[in-house]
């Protein structure tokens, strides 16, 4: 288990081909703080068939893609 399943189910279940969400949002789906781990647990959204696209430091989003 990981600390982002929450945010993978929340990703897989949304749909959509491709969307952005704010680093609040992602702290407040996963229950936990987004910090440097966040691009190690990333390859493990593949699993639920979306990867992570671009992140963004200055708009402070992250970008998810349908595989």
């Amino acid at each position: 288990m990981s600390k982002y399943d929450a945010l993978w189910k929340y990703v897989s279940e949304r749909g959509e081909e491709s969307f952005k969400l704010t680093y609040k949002d992602i702290e407040e789906i996963a229950g936990v703080s987004i910090d440097h781990s966040f691009l190690t647990y990333k390859k493990e959204l593949l699993d639920y068939g979306y990867k992570v696209g671009k992140i963004s430091m200055k708009e402070q989003t992250v970008a998810f893609v349908k595989e």
